[in-house]
């Protein structure tokens, strides 16, 4: 099929702001695309006077503005996704997104699940899961801008069977677009057709009074554009740039149907709802647990181009020398010593942990893989290892090809340390949003991921956007030095409140991102531990507390979820 995401402005003239659709709609439709996705409150710039007012220039489902746009999506017949704030009873308003049939009859409307900031003082979010429409392409579901910069309610639609996820945005943030959007469609091997604004979000007139009220440059008070269409492996397939424009692209819904990692591993089919039963309580009753790690920290990710009994050596010189200049905290890619015959794997994995045990001094702490012994069999396990051995194991909780008949572990564990809460996460647990959620919800402030890369999306966005959504530093190390990855995060978060150490550069939530470099095996960064403790994305939008806690029941039943690889 072919789809459409279409990105302008929007302004305060409801009139104004319907032209500016049916234009928009009938240019998209000389393309003849079979979908076409538009932005997030096309009817109106979100900003208001006061609720009446937010009532009075919102839309009737049956009114004159959705009508047109009803008539223009048979006209062009493409299906087509609007979003608008729609007056609902007793003077109540939601941000919607509205589907409409090639023959402009509405099929879907999504209320938006996730608020932020002032939308909380105007909006009702939605007290319903958004459905999932049957067409002759595939499986289409909805959702828009905040909804997306969290993992769940995406994740619920793609465990509910959909293939294409149509996402209307209202949004000036950067890593929207280079980081949120297209994580959502790799997590959940789905395709993303994004619909940004650009142009001013409020009123022109107000830009340079709110911009020296809220301390945001005037050109980030503006549409961010990037809209785009994604590919299940995260390949952005289509991108905008930051002007009016519209982008296209031929997709096949079917891709979306294959769950499978690169060793065979069904990513639906391996989740473990059983443990994720916390993600479905009221976060009122889930207080996080004081943040006490230090303001600063140094860490570092160390690889070696060695295998086998070089590489064990090649990675105890480069620890040495890490810890000779006081980094405190080291994370190793999984299983370092690259050793080709699997067998071999818990001889060295015991090799490694008693030379660490007496190289290590002090506090200096080590992250890993090993394979260690279990009850019944071995276990692959992320592992800190200090002056005094292992002191902490978590065993892969999720089953994986590479790891068949391993035992699993049954629960995620942080760690306290002088350094923070610390968690340590296999490649193959780090894959899936529910493991990093778990962690954050314990007080994590640091998560290390040792890697043996499989696929790239996890390193280029999907760790970043990890640490990014539950506001936790990351180091992670893979055998490619490349690949290493530390995001710290900015102390500075909290939109609209005074910063202190950096002025507002367009980031709603993304971390400092420190890459490794090929050929360079050690990667060293500060980071900040305490920052963790302020979730607060900005005014009423906590990161966790207000992810859609009541409508994750696919998330958290063990039943078996659509789409899982036959």
């Amino acid at each position: 099929m072919k789809v459409a995401a279409a990105q302008f402005a929007v302004t305060n003239d409801v009139s104004a702001n319907l032209a500016t659709c049916l234009r928009i709609i009938a240019q998209a439709g000389e393309q003849q695309p079979d979908l076409m996705v538009l932005p997030e409150f096309c009817n109106h710039n979100s900003w208001y006077d006061n609720a009446e007012h937010c009532y009075q220039v919102s839309v009737d489902l049956d009114g004159d503005f959705l009508r047109a746009i009803a008539k223009a999506a048979a006209e062009v017949k493409a299906y087509l996704v609007i979003n608008c704030t729609v007056r609902r009873a007793n003077q109540q308003v939601t941000g919607t997104s509205l589907l409409y049939s090639p023959e402009g009859k509405l099929l879907a409307e999504a209320n938006k699940q996730v608020l932020i900031g002032h939308e909380n003082d105007f909006l009702q979010p939605a007290v319903e899961p958004s459905p999932i429409v049957d067409t002759p392409f595939g499986k289409i579901a909805l959702y828009s801008c905040m909804d997306g910069v969290i993992n769940e309610t995406p994740r619920c639609l793609a465990l509910r069977g959909a293939q294409l996820l149509c996402n209307s945005l209202n949004s000036f943030a950067i890593d929207e677009g280079n980081l949120h959007i297209p994580v959502r469609a790799a997590e959940n091997k789905v395709f993303v057709v994004a619909a940004n604004k650009v142009g001013p979000l409020i009123p022109e007139a107000m830009l340079e009074p709110v911009s020296a009220a809220v301390n945001i440059p005037v050109q980030f008070l503006s549409g961010a554009g990037d809209s785009q269409v994604v590919a299940p492996d995260g390949t952005v397939l289509a991108l905008a740039g930051h002007d009016e424009e519209i982008i296209y692209a031929e997709i096949d819904l079917t891709q979306a149907l294959d769950k499978r990692r690169p060793d065979g591993s069904d990513i639906f089919r391996e989740r473990r709802p059983e443990l994720y039963q916390s993600l479905g309580q009221d976060p009122a009753q889930q207080p996080l647990p004081a943040f006490e790690g230090p303001a600063v920290l140094k860490a570092a990710a160390i690889s070696s181009q060695l295998s086998g009994e070089a590489a064990l050596a090649d990675l105890l010189q480069q620890v040495q020398q890490a810890q000779a200049q006081q980094i405190p905290l080291i994370c190793l890619p999984e299983l370092p010593w690259k050793a080709s015959d699997a067998s071999q794997d818990a001889h060295f994995s015991q090799q490694l942990l008693n030379a660490l045990q007496q190289l290590l001094q002090g506090e200096t702490l080590v992250a890993t893989t090993l394979l260690l012994p279990a009850d019944a069999g071995l276990s692959h396990c992320a592992v800190l290892i200090g002056a005094k051995g292992l002191i902490h194991q978590q065993a892969q909780v999720h089953h994986s090809q590479r790891f068949a008949g391993q035992v699993h572990g049954d629960a995620f564990r942080i760690l306290p340390t002088p350094f923070g809460k610390l968690a340590v996460l296999c490649e193959d647990d780090a894959i899936y949003p529910e493991t990093m959620r778990l962690v954050a919800m314990q007080g994590a402030e640091v998560v290390l991921v040792p890697l043996q890369l499989q696929e790239r999306w996890l390193t280029d966005t999907g760790l970043v956007e990890r640490a990014a959504e539950n506001r936790v530093n990351l180091v992670a190390a893979d055998h490619h030095s490349g690949h290493h990855l530390i995001c710290d995060l900015q102390t500075d978060f909290t939109l609209m409140t005074p910063w202190k150490e950096r002025a507002f550069d367009g980031l709603l939530s993304a971390p400092v991102i420190i890459r490794g470099q090929p050929g360079q095996p050690v990667l060293q960064a500060e980071i900040h531990p305490q920052a963790a403790a302020n979730k607060v994305a900005s005014h009423r939008t906590h990161l966790i507390a207000n992810r859609p806690w009541r409508l994750l029941d696919p998330m958290i039943k063990a039943t078996t979820p659509e789409g899982a690889s036959a």
